[in-house]
């Protein structure tokens, strides 16, 4: 057995590409998963699937911008399955993509929403429980746009370099309680972000080919490493699945 396995995991973003296939890789190895999206019957597909295979999950449909969403989210997995042991903070946008100058407001300020409060709502709902119980395990799936800035993303960049220092705030405070958070940093993935990239055509990005993308599968993978023990060593810190060391240390 796994030492994950009868562990229960909240995967946001689960309707498709690193979401979907991060909630399949741990439930192969015995997790009990809950799969979050805004897209109810995605992930109500996905989630049997899983049960068809033989593992737990429950599908929840919620809006990670809206904090009661995200409270709501924590309450079903703890009825379900009693408790929560891991949070992957998944779900992002990278729409609308467009220059600073002419975004319009309320879209740019909505995609903040997502991809930074989405990340702090998930943490303020589970770390409560998770401290309580003195274990725990928070991913926080980030971007190399966090440090580097590219043009029409300044909301994706932002947010993004925003996510990332609440990884470390969040490890800092709750690691004397046993939980450890770490942010992911997962390079381009062949997911539907990037149909949008190259269909806007700005910034070098854009411009690349689909072969040169990751398939969900690797990130996914990397995920389900970062959640066990062997992965201490990183709490408070957003790694690269680049990373050479770090690759061969998950076996890849």
């Amino acid at each position: 057995m796994h030492e994950l396995t009868g562990k229960a995991a909240i995967i946001t973003g689960a309707s498709r590409g690193i979401g979907a296939a991060t909630a399949a890789e741990l439930s192969k190895i015995g997790v009990n998963v809950v799969l979050a999206a805004r897209s109810e019957s995605q992930i109500r597909h996905n989630a049997e699937l899983i049960r068809s295979n033989g593992g737990q999950a429950e599908a929840v449909t919620c809006d990670v911008s809206n904090y009661k969403d995200v409270q709501g989210l924590i309450s079903h997995c703890e009825s379900s399955f009693g408790r929560i042991d891991i949070l992957i903070n998944n779900a992002g946008v990278i729409e609308p993509i467009g220059h600073l100058a002419t975004s319009n407001p309320d879209t740019w300020a909505h995609a903040a929403d997502i991809n930074f409060k989405g990340v702090y709502y998930g943490l303020r709902a589970a770390l409560p429980a998770m401290m309580a119980q003195k274990s725990g395990v928070i991913i926080n799936v980030g971007s190399g746009a966090a440090s580097n800035p590219l043009e029409g993303w300044s909301h994706y960049c932002a947010s993004k370099a925003a996510a990332a220092m609440l990884t470390q705030c969040a490890d800092k405070e709750a690691g004397p309680n046993g939980v450890r958070v770490t942010g992911l940093i997962p390079g381009t993935v062949a997911t539907e972000m990037q149909v949008l990239i190259k269909a806007s055509g700005i910034n070098p990005v854009s411009q690349m080919d689909v072969a040169d993308h990751v398939d969900p599968v690797l990130p996914a993978k990397a995920i389900t490493w970062l959640c066990g023990k062997g992965a201490a060593q990183y709490a408070g810190k957003e790694v690269s699945l680049r990373d050479e060391t770090l690759r061969k240390q998950m076996g890849f």
